[in-house]
């Protein structure tokens, strides 16, 4: 089976043509600011390099309560991932809109959704479920979802095969490091903690996204007096500042933490801040990961940030030896953007591994299972 994987991203679509052993053929990323996608630009990559699916694969960042599990999309569930849109008004438009361009370009072709979400559903109660009225959260469905599903579902697949051990025997706290972060504990192959929540702005500081904010706070700023430009935001701007303006743009003027390193690195005040406050912040959610899982035996980095940067890992890991994390100096400068490799130290009690967020491969796998189960 060649397979089509769509990765509707925030600014760009990825696609990629697999073969039956997860073989990339071609690959192609296309802009798509906003939720705009050139559908001649994708029909035209779909009838060159790409040309010859046999099935397509979706991230479709949300699936609710509803979709709990991979699904192969017929008119039913496309109804129901447009019902699922006010949950995710940000992101689910570009993955509807990545769908509704394939399908037109290759009809007939069998569809797989596979949901961000997903991999959290098997948190507990006491990890999903938010200390507000009863009545709001049954009427509004207000609950812990988790993202990144994808990511940390492969963490929690390579991670193991990797060290070669038996997944079900490790706890891992996988940390996709990238414009958005999120950390996730596992055991035994399944999410037992995550820092997002009911929306991805939950958890720690973010390219642009402010992570975890005292809800009072933004009540506070709501509700100040004030006209002209001396007035309060308003729900709108304040969600967009939240999600657009916050994290280390908030902190330090850019989004990039390589240029946000640099500009530490040259004695930068605010800079040197953001950086301060990412990783105490990002120290914190690993404790709080571990302590979900009653301890620790692999720590993973992953994602753009995670992959890529030494020092982040560096600094990072500096602060957990507590929990038995020591990195490797030689092996942690080493590693990026080549292949998975451990970066611990000899001996150190945990494992930390660094490797490539793989969500092509885990879209993979998901499409395939629904498809088989279906014949």
């Amino acid at each position: 089976m060649r397979l089509l994987v769509v990765n509707a991203g925030s600014s760009s679509l990825k696609l990629a043509l697999l073969d039956e052993h997860d073989r990339t053929l071609a690959s192609r990323e296309l802009d798509t600011p906003g939720s705009r996608l050139d559908a001649g630009e994708l029909q035209r990559a779909l009838a060159g390099d790409l040309a010859g699916a046999d099935a397509v694969g979706h991230r479709v960042v949300h699936g609710g309560e509803r979709f709990r599990a991979a699904v192969r999309v017929d008119e039913h569930v496309r109804a129901a991932l447009t019902e699922l849109v006010d949950l995710a008004p940000l992101h689910q438009p570009k993955s509807l809109a990545a769908l509704d361009a394939t399908t037109r370009a290759l009809p007939g072709v069998p569809a797989v959704a596979c949901f961000d979400t997903a991999f959290h559903a098997t948190l507990s109660p006491a990890a999903s479920t938010y200390a507000l009225p009863a009545q709001w959260r049954e009427r509004w469905g207000l609950r812990r979802f988790g993202f990144h599903g994808l990511s940390h579902g492969w963490v929690a697949r390579r991670a193991p095969l990797l060290l070669g051990q038996d997944g079900a025997a490790l706890r891992i706290v996988s940390c996709h490091l990238g414009a958005g972060a999120s950390l996730c504990a596992i055991s035994a192959g399944q999410s037992r903690e995550t820092t997002m929540g009911f929306t991805p702005v939950e958890g720690v500081v973010m390219a642009t996204r402010s992570g975890s904010v005292d809800p009072g706070l933004l009540m506070w700023l709501l509700t100040r007096p004030g006209t002209g430009e001396h007035a309060p935001p308003s729900a709108e701007e304040l969600s967009q500042a939240l999600e657009h303006r916050s994290g280390l743009l908030g902190l330090t003027g850019s989004a990039d933490m390589r240029e946000v390193l640099s500009a530490a690195r040259r004695g930068d005040p605010d800079a040197s801040l953001g950086i301060d406050v990412y990783i105490h912040r990002l120290q914190a959610a690993i404790a709080a990961m571990a302590a979900a899982l009653h301890g620790l035996d692999v720590l993973v980095f992953t994602g753009g940030v995670g992959q890529r940067s030494s020092e982040v890992r560096e600094r990072a890991a500096a602060g957990l030896g507590f929990l038995g994390v020591e990195l490797d100096a030689q092996r942690n400068a080493q590693a990026g953007e080549g292949a998975d490799t451990a970066i611990g130290a000899q001996g150190a009690p945990v494992h930390t591994l660094v490797l490539a967020a793989r969500e092509d491969l885990e879209i993979a796998r998901q499409t395939r299972r629904v498809l088989e189960q279906g014949d």
